[in-house]
């Protein structure tokens, strides 16, 4: 096995058809969009490189076939979630064979540790958590758009190098049929009916009043993470305009107590149900295929990909009135039939309580695993 570094154009065109050739007969799979990978380790579009570095590699066999890629990062904000210098390995592919994985991850394991990095985390993204985080270990079916999928053998080559799962991610569907619409109805009705909460829908022509209460609810929110980075009116704004053509705005909902900001429930459609089409362009060709599926492609499942309510307006009711309005506009939408709650940690059980009682149904589980040197 040869292992090299991507350090120009046609070594990462390189990594990029790695998972074109190990995916080719799954039907499972949808092909992640190349621009969503390429921008990772782009320094000017990822500002996980401030204070942080990347390297890429790519795996030859002796017949100079590829079987294989990976990527190893750190950054200091990352540093401060563990008290270690924990690094990461993330865009993890290779064939069904362990000396080759153990290749892979000693060449970032060594990388890291020329940076004083004392371990690893796996597999995750030079990034946000929203995206390319975590092991698939169950539920080999409809991945979601930036969500990891792989093949239920890169458990055991995780499992055999010394990874031990870190954190359990677990992402749960919910139907109209089970949906314990009766049990939530009577109790969203005191909030829905009381008069100090207010609850209005995502509008297109008000970006800029949603992007600012957005702004307000999501900087108080997470700001109890140790790993948190307020975010500006700018990069909401930038957020918003690049999910505009698969955000639903009657199933994306704003709560407001005492006329204040107090949460919000973002929905889009499933848009990897268009993209599996697409084989990972973008071009114009892609961008005519989009419009074409999103149109009349029978798109079938929303997805819930981020849910917040401030502290002070926590365990009041808002949630579940969010998800009452969410839900009482389905039939606007006659063919979704299901709807995807993107993932909830095991560090999350408030969560996950209440994804039960609503009556959502576990699909797929991660596992972001760590290995300390």
């Amino acid at each position: 096995m040869t292992i090299t570094e991507v350090t120009n154009t046609k070594l990462e065109k390189a990594f990029i058809k790695v998972h074109h050739i190990l995916y080719k007969d799954d039907p499972n799979w949808v092909c992640p969009l190349e621009s969503d990978i390429i921008s990772v380790f782009d320094p000017t579009q990822n500002l996980y490189y401030t204070g942080g570095s990347a390297k890429r590699w790519v795996m030859y066999d002796e017949q100079n076939n590829l079987v294989g890629r990976v990527a190893a990062f750190y950054n200091e904000k990352y540093f401060q979630q563990s008290g270690k210098k924990i690094g990461g390995i993330g865009f993890f592919e290779c064939i069904n064979n362990q000396q080759a994985a153990n290749e892979l991850f000693d060449t970032c394991k060594n990388w890291l540790t020329q940076h004083g990095i004392e371990g690893m985390d796996g597999p995750i993204n030079f990034g946000e958590k929203d995206r390319f985080w975590g092991l698939m270990v169950s539920g080999f079916k409809n991945p979601s758009y930036l969500e990891n999928y792989n093949p239920p053998y890169y458990r055991q080559l995780f499992e055999n190098y010394g990874f031990v799962k870190n954190v359990e991610q677990s992402t749960s569907e919910i139907t109209s049929d089970t949906f314990n619409r009766e049990r939530f109805s009577k109790i969203a009705q005191r909030v829905l009916t009381n008069p100090s909460y207010k609850f209005e829908h995502y509008r297109q022509k008000d970006t800029k009043k949603f992007a600012a209460d957005f702004l307000e609810i999501y900087n108080q929110a997470w700001s109890h993470r140790v790993d948190f980075t307020p975010m500006t009116l700018e990069r909401v704004q930038t957020v918003l305009k690049s999910i505009k053509p698969i955000l639903v705005e009657d199933l994306t909902w704003f709560a407001y107590a005492n006329n204040e900001p107090a949460g919000f429930f973002i929905n889009t459609i499933d848009v990897n149900q268009i993209f599996k089409h697409m084989k990972g362009k973008m071009d114009l060709w892609g961008k005519i295929k989009f419009l074409w599926y999103k149109n009349f492609g029978n798109i079938n499942r929303s997805r819930g990909i981020v849910f917040g309510v401030i502290p002070k307006y926590q365990n009041l009711g808002l949630e579940t009135g969010m998800i009452m309005k969410v839900y009482d506009n389905i039939h606007h939408h006659p063919n979704m039939k299901s709807s995807e709650l993107a993932w909830i940690g095991d560090f999350n059980p408030k969560m996950h309580s209440l994804f039960d009682a609503l009556g959502a149904k576990t699909t797929k589980v991660h596992h972001t695993f760590r290995i300390a040197f």
